[in-house]
């Protein structure tokens, strides 16, 4: 049982990195919508780039959102409408007129008896209703006919001009009368109406064709006219939207898994090719596969809410958020691994992964030092830029003109820029929860006021301004061989920290005649020396110093002999065992760290120069760095021959220009 816990342990950061991928397939596949994606592109006008194609499956061919809307109008405006009559208000409102008219003006008793008869024939309707020509039902009690609205009666359409009235006051009182007693006896029947229309509505096919299985729908190079152009939205509509068996759902569930997971399985082989230190270090993991979650879990939420939005979300901020804790390559890496996964969701995937690829690669080409704010907005103005000119190259080429450029997928990659602004925030969450430092933080570890280095000024001031001597030197280098400066030159000014427990044992910080080391055996000085990278250690896990910090205290000898006290014991004790003198390790594993190694080593060396010119400072460097090559210093950093010897010119030209020297010219 106990041999078991033991495996269990040994291989707990395996189990969890599988747990890890495990997880980030199941949750990815979960959250990808689960119907088939069509696997052809096409648009309207444009030859058919794919093979002849043959209809899998019987189909009906869908009418367009537009033919429907356009029928739909048309059976609203051709549906019969329906009005009420009511005999019983016609007849009460001519017995009403015509006993007025027979009281009040009995000579014209007759002709109103007439003119009524046909008013209220076939009906009357108020001035507000207005159906054109169009049929309509008039019912009653008793009755139903068909008619046209036009030769239904109107208020306003009778007047009784023809009428001859004896005197005048006749003429007024008959207005009078009619004005106030023409009522319309027609009312408009909405319910029945909308009954009738609704069932016209209901019988509207949305189909006008019918596809049999094997029949041939386009062949390579025919152009997708209006007519092909339906046959194949009703196919690719009915090809995603089959809720087949089971048995298929769970193929379609495999194959996003396999899909997802080999995805992810090639970064896992990236990062353990190209970044061990990455992939040995489960927080480091965890972090890039969080990343690729959170934007992919994004990028799924907005498509399925409107896939129009898709282009806001700020994708370009996975290379500027990797970048800024590891490097350009990696980000750009895990950025394009990201576009893959997402370009099976996306509709016009071509377009979408190559827009989204450009801008990938420009960000990496961008200004890296984003602790500097301008830097940002630069990034993210260029980026924002090629978005937009790619995105108007692609429909240019789709379309053939400019016309029809949409403008508003542009505005979206403007607020895609706004968003992409949110990165320096979330470099500062991203560093508080994974413990990871970017160049932000560096910037502030730069500050010679925080309180380890000014106690460092403080208690051994010669190792200080030696420090800030090596962070000039190595900073000139990291410039010129594109290596992280920032890095540099924070790694240059802790590197010796640990010579603040005993300072007067470095000769920088020794300001007499007296060396402690005249008192101690070669031994016991080697072993003082060397304990300085341990309290340097010590000093900066207990103030809080980023690992990639620590790196330097740890490297900045390697595994070099301390040759001074080396020698001084072999005087003695030609049996002197090398291994005694020598640092512990590691040599240094990054550019950065050889680079602080060889400025070090350069301007600690260059001290004990004595009546200094352009030759003999040449020739000092020289031997120096070649001397760290020969002990194989370098050999597990990235560093190459070429960027060595640029080092050695930079060491070289700003030695000389500390000690003021110019090249002797001949009398």
């Amino acid at each position: 049982m106990k041999d078991k816990l033991n495996i269990v342990f040994k291989l707990q950061s395996q189990i969890y990195k599988f747990i890890l991928f495990l997880f980030s397939v199941a949750l990815i596949v979960y959250l990808i919508p689960k119907n088939s994606k069509f696997q052809y592109e096409f648009e309207e006008g444009k030859p058919w780039k794919y093979e002849t194609l043959l209809s899998p499956f019987d189909f009906s061919i869908e009418k367009s959102v537009t033919e429907i809307e356009l029928e739909k109008l048309n059976v609203s405006n051709q549906s019969i409408r329906y009005f009420k009559k009511s005999t019983i208000t016609s007849d009460s409102i001519i017995n009403s007129i015509v006993l007025n008219i027979k009281e009040k003006i009995p000579y014209l008793y007759d002709e109103v008896i007439q003119r009524l008869d046909k008013v209220y024939f076939p009906g009357l309707v108020s001035d507000f209703v207005n159906f054109n020509n169009d049929s309509v039902y008039i019912t009653s009690s008793d009755s139903k006919f068909k008619t046209r609205f036009n030769e239904l009666n109107k208020v306003d359409d009778f007047n009784f001009d023809s009428i001859s009235y004896k005197t005048s006051t006749d003429s007024i009182l008959f207005d009078s009368i009619i004005k106030f007693s023409l009522l319309p006896n027609l009312i408009f029947d909405e319910l029945k109406t909308d009954l009738n229309k609704t069932s016209l509505l209901g019988k509207i096919s949305f189909f006008k064709g019918f596809v049999n299985s094997g029949e041939r729908i386009i062949s390579r190079g025919e152009i997708v006219d209006s007519e092909k152009l339906s046959v194949l939205k009703s196919l690719k509509s009915k090809f995603e939207s089959q809720i087949w068996s089971k048995s298929n759902y769970n193929w379609i569930i495999i194959g996003y898994s396999i899909i997802v997971g080999t995805i992810l399985f090639f970064l896992l082989l990236f990062l353990r090719k190209n970044r061990l230190n990455i992939y040995l270090d489960n927080t480091k993991l965890t972090f890039i596969f969080l990343i690729i979650l959170i934007f992919v879990t994004i990028s799924i939420f907005v498509y399925k809410f409107q896939p129009f939005y898709i282009y806001v979300v700020p994708l370009c901020s996975i290379p500027l958020l990797i970048r800024a804790f590891f490097d350009s390559r990696l980000g750009l890496f895990v950025h394009v691994l990201t576009l893959l996964v997402l370009g099976f969701i996306v509709t016009e995937s071509f377009q979408f992964l190559f827009l989204h690829t450009i801008a990938g690669i420009i960000t990496i080409l961008t200004p890296s030092d984003l602790y500097q704010r301008a830097n940002l907005f630069i990034s993210v103005s260029i980026i924002t830029g090629i978005y937009i000119i790619s995105y108007f190259s692609i429909t240019i080429i789709i379309n053939g003109n400019i016309s029809d450029v949409s403008l508003n997928i542009p505005l979206l990659f403007v607020f895609n820029g706004l968003a992409t602004l949110f990165v320096h925030p979330l470099i500062y969450i991203f560093e508080k929860i994974f413990g990871l430092v970017s160049d932000v933080s560096l910037l502030e570890l730069t500050n010679t006021n925080s309180p380890l280095l000014k106690d460092l000024s403080e208690k051994a001031p010669g190792t200080f301004y030696h420090s800030l001597a090596v962070s000039n030197l190595a900073e000139a280098v990291a410039v010129q061989i594109s290596a992280n400066v920032m890095l540099v030159r924070v790694g240059a000014l802790y590197h010796d920290i640990g010579k603040m427990k005993n300072p007067n044992y470095f000769i920088e910080n020794q300001s007499s005649s007296f060396n402690p080391h005249d008192e101690l055996e070669a031994i016991e000085s080697s072993n003082i020396i060397k304990n300085h990278i341990s309290i340097g250690i010590e000093l900066a896990k207990k103030n809080q110093l980023p690992d990639r910090v620590i790196d330097f205290i740890r490297t900045h000898h390697g595994t070099s002999i301390i040759r001074f006290f080396y020698d001084k014991e072999m005087k003695n004790n030609t049996k002197a065992i090398v291994s005694d003198f020598r640092y512990l390790g590691p040599k240094p594993f990054s550019k950065e760290t050889a680079i602080v190694m060889m400025a070090d080593s350069v301007e600690a060396a260059s001290k004990s120069i004595k009546d200094p010119n352009v030759k003999l400072i040449n020739d000092f460097v020289e031997k120096i760095i070649d001397k760290q090559i020969e002990d194989n210093q370098f050999i597990d950093s990235d560093i190459t021959l070429k960027e060595i010897q640029i080092a050695k010119k930079i060491f070289k030209e700003k030695l000389n220009n500390i000690y003021h020297l110019r090249v002797e010219y001949p009398d």
